[in-house]
């Protein structure tokens, strides 16, 4: 607890402020708020989702609109802009709400589109870091991570005051929003918040590096088919301070990248197959969750999404029937893949170990094959015709509104 900015006590300064009354006032206000949206909204045709609860969907003939709420600011898309319009003013017979115009900033997130698609970056938000932490003009690396290292809570010697520490790896989670290409530096420095050392402090300053040397990367998104295909990787008993395996994935839509995981299995896992079947579960589940997403979109598959994994066992352990007695410890996992494979709701796959692109989210990498794997990640760096400056919009239009 600190005093606010530009209310120091100079004679107290150890001294911190009372709250007497929540600002933005009672506990439950955000609910209320929320609830009083949704009642306009519905009474307006629209319809909440029931896979998240923040999106709301309205389908009219030919006319599609979708709206996401986050708190009190609201992103409408639709292929309509007349439709857009007229929501917008009856919402704001209702709410005191400010039509920030076509999106170019959200939640910290800055979009720009032009001809061949939109783009995702967190320029500002990244600079605004690298000033906090005081290494704006640190020097930049090309890669993340090292090669082959992996971070233990031996490591080192503890730091004196981590709150710098958490704030730096807080924020950085926050970038990942934008950057799967840090997803895994990322979630290896998450694992040592508790106790943070000199190492792990110099490893997140590398991350910083990295960033200071892609300012300007972000996600990339273009038009194209709605075909999915998840790749799942593993990397075997990876943590040399309790042996759990670390899982990735990513989800793609059409070339698009729109989700993503790496993350430590919660169990040990006895064999590789193990690790890389727990991981073949749990992307099973997300394209499960995204194919019924897009049906609530209107959007149709014209076939089953397809999972990429580069474990052949794994593959056979889930096309073969017969359960063997060394695997009845992954029971749960292989019935609930064996049944979405039997009802086709998922097609797999073998993808070689090269061109796997989730091996991003599993392990370090040297630079050379780290930037092939970003590269399959469409984490591009921005067009210095885009800087700036607002170019051609999309063919759907989008729209930012703030409640005040």
């Amino acid at each position: 607890m600190t005093q606010p900015k530009g209310f120091e006590d100079p004679v107290h300064p150890q001294f911190v402020c009372k709250l007497h009354k929540s600002l933005y006032g009672l506990k439950q206000a955000p609910r209320a708020w929320f609830n009083r949206l949704s009642t306009a909204l519905l009474a307006l045709g629209f319809q909440s989702s029931q896979i998240d609860p923040s999106l709301f969907t309205h389908h009219l003939e030919n006319i599609h609109v979708f709206l996401l709420v986050y708190v009190d600011d609201i992103l409408v898309t639709s292929n309509d802009r007349d439709f857009i319009t007229f929501l917008i003013s009856k919402l704001q017979l209702e709410f005191a709400m400010k039509d920030l115009g076509q999106l170019t900033y959200f939640l910290g997130i800055e979009a720009t589109r032009n001809s061949s698609g939109l783009h995702l970056w967190q320029t500002r938000y990244i600079i605004d870091l690298l000033d906090r932490v005081q290494l704006l003009g640190i020097r930049p690396y090309r890669a993340p991570c090292v090669s082959g290292s992996k971070l233990s809570k031996f490591d080192g010697e503890i730091l004196q005051d981590p709150s710098e520490y958490r704030q730096t790896v807080g924020a950085l989670q926050y970038v990942t929003l934008t950057r799967p290409d840090i997803a895994y530096s990322v979630n290896q420095l998450c694992q040592y918040m508790q106790a943070p050392t000199t190492v792990h402090w110099t490893a997140a300053k590398r991350v910083l590096r990295y960033l200071k040397h892609t300012l300007d990367y972000g996600l990339f998104y273009k038009s194209g088919s709605f075909a999915i295909n998840a790749y799942c990787d593993s990397d075997w008993a990876g943590d040399p301070d309790d042996r759990r395996s670390t899982c990735g994935y990513g989800v793609y839509v059409g070339s698009n990248l729109i989700s993503w995981s790496a993350k430590k299995q919660p169990v040990v896992s006895k064999s590789s197959t193990e690790a890389e079947y727990r991981c073949l579960a749990l992307v099973t589940a997300e394209v499960y969750w995204l194919r019924m997403l897009l049906r609530e979109l209107k959007v149709s598959l014209a076939s089953a999404p397809v999972a990429w994994c580069d474990n052949v066992s794994s593959l056979a352990l889930a096309s073969n029937p017969i359960f063997h007695a060394q695997s009845k410890h992954i029971e749960v996992d292989y019935h609930f893949v064996r049944e979405k494979v039997a009802n086709k709701d998922i097609i797999l796959q073998h993808v070689p170990t090269s061109l796997q692109p989730a091996d991003i989210f599993t392990k370090g990498h040297r630079a050379d094959r780290f930037c092939f794997l970003r590269d399959k990640l469409s984490v591009i760096d921005l067009p210095a015709s885009l800087r700036g400056n607002d170019k051609d919009k999309a063919q759907t239009v989008t729209t930012n509104i703030q409640n005040n």
